[in-house]
């Protein structure tokens, strides 16, 4: 196989791990208000259970941005070219995250943290919308010259299939993010989590099955249907496990929704990298848009050294923090026993 779609595959899976992992922190993040009151232990619980993973997530996203620059410098500079306003409001979102995570607890006062739970909600809700606006755009293409310069304005990337691309994402996350907590916490916290789950649904079922029968009939291959397929079933069967209360098979649903609807969207790119819509010709494809085989070969043998010790590295540390989060960790106190407090009919 070409080294060039070897690493179209690879930049892909680098995504693909990147939206599973992420997108429950994004999830998580998105909740944030709605878990309880600004000054309860409840959100601090919210918080801690993402708190040991959420910056290690983040390390798939520079993975994926600089093998995109390094295996396909001309995808990389024309992305950021015509998705430049985009991009940087996703920066400044996931900045704004990052350093609430580590503020919020800097003092006491609830207008302190109300403020600091509104930069994560923003750095949560942002991102998670706009990934699905960008990556809509590009399976769908854009307006681009024969020098391959995105002409595109930010107008017309607010188009409607992107649009719904940015709330099948959002609504997709959220759900993600509440099927985690459930997983990952016990207390107030799971009660709501759990039905924070079924009002996300409601939105994620719909737009997810929108917007892959729309990329399928658009933009397909025969191949990608029964991916897209998946998807929709493994997402319907999360949301059922969440009714059964079977947590950890809920979770794992959702992320082979997320694994199988982002694989579906890869798959009706290829062989492109970004479509032109102004002439197929001006389009970016594997082929023209990768560096030299040199380089590629040199990328392959430090992915083939790095890589292992990087997901051994994270599984350890998803080992030792898999306890659940109560409000007697987060608080010191000693745990009592656990018990969930089910809404009355």
């Amino acid at each position: 196989m070409d080294l060039a779609v070897i690493w179209f595959i690879a930049i892909s899976v680098l995504w693909i791990g990147y939206f599973i992992l992420e997108g429950f922190d994004f999830g998580v993040g998105t909740l944030l208000p709605f878990m309880g009151g600004r000054d309860s232990v409840d959100r601090r619980v919210t918080i801690n259970s993402i708190g040991p993973v959420w910056d290690a997530n983040e390390v798939w996203l520079l993975t994926a941005v600089g093998a995109t620059f390094a295996a396909f410098p001309a995808w990389y500079a024309s992305l950021l070219s015509g998705f430049y306003v985009p991009v940087f409001v996703i920066l400044i979102a996931l900045i704004l995250r990052g350093v609430a995570f580590e503020y919020r607890g800097k003092r006491d006062g609830s207008a302190w943290r109300a403020w600091w739970d509104r930069a994560i909600f923003f750095g949560s809700a942002a991102p998670a919308f706009l990934w699905g606006v960008a990556f809509a755009n590009i399976v769908r293409g854009v307006a681009m010259d024969a020098d391959q310069i995105v002409t595109a304005g930010l107008l017309d990337l607010l188009n409607p299939y992107a649009l719904l691309g940015g709330l099948t994402t959002l609504s997709l996350f959220t759900l993600h993010g509440a099927v985690f907590l459930t997983l990952k916490t016990d207390g107030p916290v799971r009660v709501r989590a759990r039905t924070a789950a079924l009002w996300a649904a409601c939105v994620a079922v719909p737009a997810a099955a929108g917007f892959l029968a729309w990329t399928q009939f658009a933009h397909g291959e025969a191949w990608t249907l029964p991916v897209a397929a998946v998807a929709a079933v493994a997402l319907v069967g999360g949301v059922v496990a969440v009714l059964l209360h079977h947590e950890r098979l809920s979770f794992t649903l959702t992320a082979v929704t997320v694994l199988t609807a982002f694989t579906a969207l890869f798959g009706s790119l290829f062989p492109n990298v970004l479509p032109s819509t102004t002439d197929p010709a001006f389009s970016l494809t594997v082929a023209n848009a990768s560096s030299a085989d040199y380089t590629l070969t040199v990328m392959s043998w430090v992915a083939v050294f790095f890589l292992p010790l990087v997901l051994a590295y994270q599984g350890w540390s998803y080992w030792v923090f898999r306890q659940r989060v109560t409000g007697a960790t987060v608080t010191g106190t000693p745990a009592g026993p656990e018990t969930e407090h089910e809404p009355a009919a």
